[in-house]
């Protein structure tokens, strides 16, 4: 059974950090490629961060630089630290898991398997 659950979104200021939390749970944790979605009302999930089982990471274009994604493999918590924070980075935030990559299974448009229930990120400008 796969079960992923999102904390630590919040309100804050454009310009200010928060950091996203995805508690997984989850046989063969790193057998895994996990990743961070958001989605906007009216809008489909939009790739934001993943980290593949070999340690690979990748980014969407608008949060290079901005934002960081890690794994604590002990703990099974996967990590999202958002920097510089817009308003249009404001927005519902899912953990994702899939037994596929990320990056091959995004380049087909095709969503992760497992997902989390959700975080709210709103910020004020």
């Amino acid at each position: 059974q796969v079960q992923l659950v999102e904390s630590g979104g919040g309100s804050v200021q454009a310009g200010g950090s928060l950091r996203l939390s995805c508690a997984v749970s989850i046989d063969g944790y790193d057998d895994y490629s996990k990743g961070w979605y958001r989605q906007t009302p009216g809008k489909g999930r939009e790739f934001v961060a993943c980290i593949n089982e070999d340690g690979f990471i990748d980014y969407a274009d608008d949060v290079k630089g901005r934002f960081t994604i890690s794994r604590d493999s002990a703990k099974n918590i996967l990590y999202l630290q958002m920097d510089a924070l817009r308003s249009d980075d404001s927005a519902l935030y899912y953990c994702a898991a899939d037994r596929r990559l990320i990056t091959y299974i995004r380049d087909l448009h095709i969503l992760p398997k497992y997902w989390g229930q959700g975080t709210q990120v709103t910020v004020s400008s």
